[in-house]
């Protein structure tokens, strides 16, 4: 099983930016893929980047060109740059790793409004 933690979330205008970065226990890091999914309320859970362990990344269409998924092997993180956010980027936003099972984080809030 792998804890994860997130930070980073916050309340931000439009336009502007965040960085959220996620911590992994544990030694394994390196060889998981890691996802960053968000949940806006009333919606279903959506899968948002994933970069996985040899730095190959993929981004859901509404936020390519403008997140950015990395990751640090010696500091077990994930980070997730998020620019030019918009108001329908509002959601909590969890890293997740398969590993045996699908681990979760305990979730950031992010919201986007003027």
């Amino acid at each position: 099983q792998v804890q994860l933690v997130e930070s980073g979330g916050g309340l931000v205008q439009p336009g502007g930016s965040l960085t959220l970065s996620c911590a992994a226990s544990g030694s394994i890091f390196s060889i998981l893929t890691m996802d960053w999914y968000r949940q806006a309320p009333g919606k279903q859970r959506e899968l948002v980047a994933t970069i996985k362990n040899n730095g190959a990344t993929y981004y859901a269409i509404s936020v390519k060109g403008r997140f950015t998924v990395s990751r640090d092997n010696a500091k077990n993180t994930v980070y997730l740059q998020m620019n030019s956010l918009k108001p329908e980027d509002t959601a909590v936003y969890y890293c997740s790793a398969y590993y045996g099972s699908r681990n979760w984080g305990q979730g950031t809030q992010v919201t986007v409004s003027s």
